[in-house]
């Protein structure tokens, strides 16, 4: 061992220690309170640490890896073990099962879901033996889609209330203020904290981009679109005056970050999951046609807009992909991909090497060139893969869509009762207008998540994805109630 290897195995093993005393803080703290895992799984979603290995630099999610490994060791683990020793006989009557194994029981059969989730992560697995960038996929299953389908699970059969969902909402929503006052100080000094590749780009926009703590300003974006989805939630559900001012407040300042992000996608993701929120809260036919109308102006807008606006169509260089930031030569480039090798795609992590192998461009740009995920998928995977993508779109949004209405909806209110009324005024409460508006919230995320990622990238690569999954399924399973009178000021205070 030479000296200069030394230090290094010295931080290796730091390292190791922290994580460990780290991972025992976190098992102690959900052991004395099963609601800690949610809590701490929401707070850890957006941190991610550059880790540097074989000349590839990673953004890893560490502090959320640790929270998975705590809540695997604490109420994972220990329900797998007594499901395996009833299996050899060891059988326990059903209500003795329910109290050893706690608020985490497995308390139904899996879902449709649960085995296409299975699958895409098999199916990625296997088509990573003839992948041209095996380390890639590798990297994809070890760091996003394994302890990400553990942090699934974890949600799945986390103990869920309205006060817990809420506090959730709580913590999520103090991230991204937090955030978004941190690209303000980003934007007025024209310097990024992160990401020499952004500060690169900076220089030579018309326009400045912030990213915050993040290391991208479209998964920044991305963040602070889902976060303000959810707040509007409070806004159109809560009858609560202060609930609804501090609700407002806390959208506008979010909107002026997302704002600063100059994120497209971000903001049409939003604008979708405001619609849904508008269909479900209102009239879904209404919400169309105004929807369909905002769309025909902002057309006409971007078309007739001067090329002073740098909306890309004119000027010099003014084309299509010029204002799709070369999105449209990556796709057709992807579009070749897949018709070279329908079937069964390149393999899985591949489409970077086989672009640029392809004659795509440089390397830069085949990483661009992979920011649409169902083109990704047809290239990598071919017609197998894409076909349990869409399925695997199509189950999870008719499972957050659908389902039985959770159980406030099924009675009408007493006389006397002085409970939040969250349901329309305009219309009775059905399977698909639950009075909760937590099922709401998470189908309308979901698919602002699947549009950003039609025009950006990471779809099961991004811990939201699953966390979006495992709350969704959660609720589609009638588990929470509608929150009572007060508890939704708890997520604003």
């Amino acid at each position: 061992m030479t000296a200069t290897s030394l230090p290094s195995a010295g931080v290796l093993a730091a390292a190791c220690v922290g994580a460990f005393v780290a991972i025992a803080a976190l098992a102690l703290a959900m052991r004395s309170d099963p609601r800690a895992f949610p809590l701490l799984a929401v707070l850890a979603l957006p941190f991610r640490l550059p880790i540097s290995a074989e000349g590839r630099t990673v953004n890893l999610l560490l502090p959320l890896y640790a929270v998975v490994a705590a809540g695997t060791l604490v109420h994972l683990l220990p329900r797998l073990a007594r499901r395996f020793a009833a299996l050899r006989g060891a059988e326990e009557s059903p209500a003795e099962e329910g109290g050893r194994e706690g608020p985490y029981a497995m308390r139904r059969p899996p879902m449709a879901l649960d085995w296409i989730l299975l699958a895409a992560v098999l199916l990625y697995a296997l088509q990573a033996s003839y992948s041209a960038d095996v380390g890639k996929a590798a990297e994809n299953l070890a760091f996003f889609y394994l302890p990400f389908g553990l942090l699934y699970l974890l949600l799945r059969d986390a103990p869920w209330t309205p006060r817990l969902l809420l506090a959730c909402l709580g913590v999520a929503v103090a991230l991204a203020v937090m955030f978004a006052g941190v690209g303000f100080v980003e934007y007025y000094r024209k310097a990024l904290f992160l990401n020499p590749k952004v500060v690169a780009a900076n220089e030579y926009d018309n326009y400045f981009r912030v990213n915050s703590l993040f290391f991208d300003p479209s998964i920044y974006g991305r963040f602070l679109a889902l976060v303000m989805i959810c707040a509007t939630t409070v806004v159109l559900w809560g009858r609560g005056r202060r609930e609804q001012l501090i609700g407002a407040g806390v959208l506008a300042w979010l909107l002026l970050g997302l704002a600063s992000s100059f994120s497209q996608s971000s903001i049409a993701a939003l604008l979708l999951g405001l619609a849904i929120l508008a269909a479900w809260r209102w009239d879904l036919r209404a919400t169309v046609y105004v929807s369909l109308a905002l769309a025909a102006i902002a057309a006409v807008v971007v078309a007739a807009a001067p090329a002073s606006l740098h909306f890309g169509l004119k000027g010099s260089g003014g084309s299509a992909n010029n204002a799709t930031s070369g999105r449209a030569k990556l796709v057709k480039g992807g579009l070749e991909l897949f018709a070279d090798r329908p079937l069964q795609g390149w393999g899985s992590g591949s489409f970077e090497t086989e672009y640029r192998r392809h004659g795509g461009g440089t390397s830069q740009n085949a990483t661009s060139a992979s920011h649409t995920i169902p083109v990704t998928v047809a290239a990598e995977q071919g017609v197998v893969g894409l076909a349990v993508y869409v399925a695997l779109v199509a189950v999870a949004l008719l499972t957050l869509f659908g389902g039985p209405p959770t159980r406030a909806g099924r009675s009408p209110p007493k006389p006397g009762d002085t409970r939040l009324r969250l349901e329309s005024p305009f219309r009775p409460a059905s399977p698909f207008r639950p009075a909760s508006p937590f099922r709401p919230a998470m189908a309308a995320c979901f698919a602002a998540l699947v549009l950003h990622t039609w025009v950006y990238a990471d779809f099961l690569e991004d811990p939201l994805t699953w966390t979006l999954l495992g709350i969704g399924v959660a609720l589609s399973s009638a588990r929470a109630l509608a929150p009572k009178e007060g508890e939704l000021a708890c997520a604003t205070t």
